[in-house]
């Protein structure tokens, strides 16, 4: 008789593209750091332009793999990139722009939390999701002094999404690895992300708040491309179904 059976090969990808995002990721992040050291308007140029560019790239990552999980997690994906994309700009461009950046990319993290919740209940396993909830909070009660009056309120709604957001990662990846699903090794590629997105934002918030962190550029933009990079490989559907004969 047939059998439905799945090849768990990592899914590949054009390594053009991964070339093209790992150079422009570099401009954005060696520009940064040549800026705040040797002011000139060269050294500016290069950030603003690799850094939006790379998470464009990224955005072209997860539109192109073929075949995807399902159409809808691709498309809450496309969305949650899009709106970091969003957020990116807005942190760049001249003035304080930081709310209206923090907006952007908590719409951003709820387009993944939605997609996490796609075959995964919110919140299946509650003891993840409230462990990624209590390093939230932990930061947030060292910060609160460091936090000005007028931001409190939005960085608190703010660490809450970002938090259901890796944490409902670290569930779905759990969930999906105790059911034996095909399309575990994405869902854990998700969680890395969801978690590297936590540590980046974690990063930035003490480099904002409590003082300028030495390299600060290099750590909070590396982490922020890959937990990109990691969401947007785990959109690719890892196994095809495969039929095999046997025996009776």
């Amino acid at each position: 008789m047939s059998v439905l059976a799945f090849d768990t090969a990592t899914p590949r990808y054009p390594r053009g593209l991964a070339v093209a995002i790992l150079l422009a990721a570099f401009a954005a992040i060696a520009g940064a750091l040549l800026a705040a050291s040797h002011p000139s308007p060269a050294w500016h140029w290069l950030h603003w332009l690799g850094k939006p560019l790379a998470t464009v790239l990224i955005f072209v990552l997860a539109w192109q793999s073929r075949p995807a999980q399902s159409p809808r997690y691709r498309r809450l994906v496309l969305a949650g990139i899009a709106c970091s994309l969003l957020g990116d700009v807005l942190l760049m461009l001249p003035g304080d722009l930081f709310v209206p950046g923090l907006l952007a990319f908590l719409c951003g993290h709820l387009c993944f939390i939605a997609a996490f919740t796609g075959d995964c209940r919110f919140a299946a396993r509650p003891w993840l999701l409230l462990a990624t909830l209590g390093f939230g909070a932990v930061n947030m009660v060292l910060l609160w002094d460091a936090i000005g009056p007028a931001l409190r309120m939005p960085v608190i709604v703010y660490v809450v999404v970002l938090a259901s957001m890796g944490g409902q990662a670290l569930v779905r990846a759990r969930v999906l690895a105790q059911r034996g699903d095909p399309q575990a090794p994405a869902a854990r590629l998700a969680a890395i992300g969801g978690l590297t997105f936590m540590l980046s934002d974690c990063l930035l918030a003490w480099n904002r708040f409590d003082g300028p962190l030495p390299w600060s550029s290099l750590w909070v933009l590396a982490a922020y491309y890959l937990a990109l990079w990691w969401i947007a490989r785990s959109v690719q559907r890892v196994g095809s179904p495969i039929v095999t004969e046997a025996a009776k």
